[in-house]
């Protein structure tokens, strides 16, 4: 299913009150929230208040939103509106005034930040992926991941595996990562975005 047409579904279902469609939303956007809150540098406490506010006016706006595809901008556009309003209130002058002007920020035509949207729908799908392995591959990959890194002894103490299978346990639940299909779809995608790129470079070149 194309993207825009899967965040069309999820729309389309949360304004019915069904409730997973609406975690799923809550799930794909939160990293986009949260990583606009952070530009914005607002405490913990704030970044939290600002969120709250965000899916509150979601809610308040699904049946009005007049291109259910497009919610991520609405939703970058709203959290933006919001971090100035925390950012206000709290009476940060100095940080407020290297903020824009979120009055100039026009709702449809915001310019959704593409690392940031990029970012949130990756740590989507790294979750939903993650979600399906078995709590010891999660928490293998998770070791594995760890910074500073964690020695393989140490893995092998805490899971309670052999040192030298950590290796091929790692090659097999990566696998599965990458055969998920939100995983796949990325992937696809980024190929896709890359082969599309070579193509306009073909193009333009003399």
């Amino acid at each position: 299913m194309r993207d825009d047409v899967a965040v069309t579904d999820l729309v389309t279902r949360a304004r019915t009150g069904d409730k997973q469609a609406w975690d799923a939303l809550v799930e794909r956007y939160a990293p986009l929230v949260w990583a606009i809150c952070r530009r914005y540098r607002l405490s913990a406490a704030d970044a939290q208040d600002a969120g709250q506010s965000v899916w509150l006016h979601l809610v308040e706006q699904l049946g009005n939103l007049r291109d259910p595809a497009a919610v991520a901008g609405w939703l970058a556009t709203t959290t933006r509106r919001e971090c100035a309003r925390v950012l206000r209130a709290a009476d940060h002058r100095q940080t407020a005034a290297l903020v824009p002007d979120a009055d100039t920020i026009a709702d449809e035509q915001a310019e959704i930040p593409g690392q940031e949207l990029v970012a949130a729908e990756r740590h989507a799908a790294l979750r939903r992926a993650l979600a399906c392995l078995p709590p010891r591959g999660r928490e293998l990959l998770t070791l594995l991941t760890g910074d500073p890194p964690v020695p393989d002894a140490q893995i092998s103490a805490t899971l309670g595996i052999p040192v030298g299978s950590i290796g091929p346990l790692r090659a097999r639940y990566l696998h599965k990562l990458r055969n998920h299909p939100a995983i796949a779809a990325l992937i696809n995608a980024d190929a896709a975005a890359a082969a599309d790129q070579r193509h306009q470079q073909a193009v333009v070149q003399p």
